[in-house]
């Protein structure tokens, strides 16, 4: 068994995109009209093969309660590995990025975590 899709709910499907494409540097795998929303999925590289992220509407009622929660208790909905983390904050810093907890290395991994703009957090993680 293999995650093919994951979920991050986001306030608006068009900055997301450039978040996370244009930002992050994630490629846009799918897009595809469905009804005033799109079936908008990321991944790493755009290839066939890879784990999708689908920046999915929060139009559900339970999503703005669920998301408002994480938020205040500081729980990032998703998790992403990054080589190099100390200058890919560095980059991100640059570009604007809202850092809600700042780079931060302990001896098995180094942390950040990130506003996407979305409405969640996201956390950066590089193993040691």
């Amino acid at each position: 068994m293999k995650i093919h899709i994951t979920s991050v709910f986001v306030d608006d499907q068009a900055k997301a995109q450039r978040f996370y494409c244009d930002v992050l540097g994630f490629k846009v795998k799918e897009d595809v009209p469905v009804g005033e929303y799109r079936w908008l999925t990321v991944s790493e590289n755009g290839a066939a093969d890879e784990v999708e992220l689908l920046l999915e509407p929060n139009a559900h009622p339970a999503v703005e309660p669920y998301r408002d929660a994480l938020r205040a208790d500081g729980i990032p909905l998703a998790s992403f590995k990054v080589e190099g983390l100390e200058a890919e904050c560095a980059r991100l810093a640059d570009l604007g990025v809202k850092f809600v907890s700042p780079f931060t290395k302990t001896e098995q991994y180094s942390t950040a975590i990130i506003d996407d703009t979305c409405g969640n957090l996201v956390q950066l993680i590089e193993m040691a």
